[in-house]
């Protein structure tokens, strides 16, 4: 009994190696033909890229905007038409600045060089103009890559709604002067003078004036140009320069001494990212 186990046993441990090698040879085998596939997939990505063929049938991308009159995000959804035409659908949200928007700050001098300054505020701003639009348009390829490390350009026009929201600018102000006592007042003809006055303490950050929002409705158009150096057809990576043009059903107040507007026009700079499937 004991020769048979002695004998078995080295069998055993044969078998054990050898399904073990089998194993391993196996799972080399099967990382080595993941990672030819992903090389020929590369590959054929990089030949697709250098021919400037598109290869992919939807897109989506995420941004951060940059106008001349303020700064927002985007999302796009686009779907292709055809090889160099794509629907798109785009969502902003925005916040427009008054040109003549100036923040300054109060302060307090506590002797011995020592200065303490109020919230920021901007002098005479009555409200804060933020905007929501909704369009859709369409992408032209006018320029594709010549080669993997190229750039390909398109042609971005689109249009739609635009929602325009006026969030009430609060200020504290000194009331009575020179009382030590202070309120947060919005502007109004009856706070006018306060409003407007020597005696203004500081802003009141984001906390006031949710509740009092008012909506204007407008619609919006656009055209832009999109530079897009990503290496392969499946991601994105662009800037984008264009034009915003809006129309608002009534005027927008944004500072109190200046009159509002319907109309507005700016130029913008996004940076993109996404991805193409």
């Amino acid at each position: 009994m004991k020769r048979v186990v002695i004998f078995i046993l080295p069998l055993l441990a044969a078998f054990s190696t050898l399904a073990q090698d089998t194993q391993s040879n196996t799972n080399k085998q099967s990382k080595n033909e993941k990672k030819q596939a992903k090389k020929a997939k590369i590959d054929e990505m990089v030949r697709l890229e250098e021919e400037g063929e598109p290869t992919y049938q939807k897109h989506t991308i995420w941004g951060f905007k940059l106008n001349h009159d303020g700064y927002g995000g985007s999302y796009e959804m686009g779907k292709m038409k055809t090889p160099y035409k794509a629907t798109i659908y785009q969502f902003e949200f925005n916040e427009k600045k008054h040109p003549k928007e100036e923040k300054q700050s109060t302060g307090d001098n506590l002797g011995g060089g020592f200065v303490v300054l109020g919230n920021p505020f901007v002098y005479g701003k009555q409200n804060i103009f933020y905007q929501f639009k909704a369009g859709i348009g369409q992408s032209r390829m006018i320029g594709g890559k010549g080669n993997k490390n190229g750039v390909g350009v398109y042609w971005i026009y689109a249009g739609g709604l635009s929602l325009g929201m006026l969030r009430p600018y609060y200020i504290q102000v000194e009331s009575p002067p020179n009382s030590g006592q202070i309120k947060e007042i919005k502007y109004s003809q009856k706070d006018s003078a306060e409003f407007l006055g020597n005696f203004i303490v500081g802003g009141t950050g984001l906390a006031k004036g949710w509740g009092e929002m008012k909506f204007v409705p407008g619609v919006h158009a656009k055209t832009a140009l999109r530079f897009d150096w990503a290496r392969f057809n499946n991601t994105i990576s662009a800037i984008e320069f264009g034009f915003n043009f809006e129309y608002y059903t009534s005027e927008v107040v944004q500072m109190a001494t200046i009159e509002g507007k319907n109309f507005f026009a700016n130029g913008y700079l996004s940076i993109l990212f996404g991805k193409r499937k």
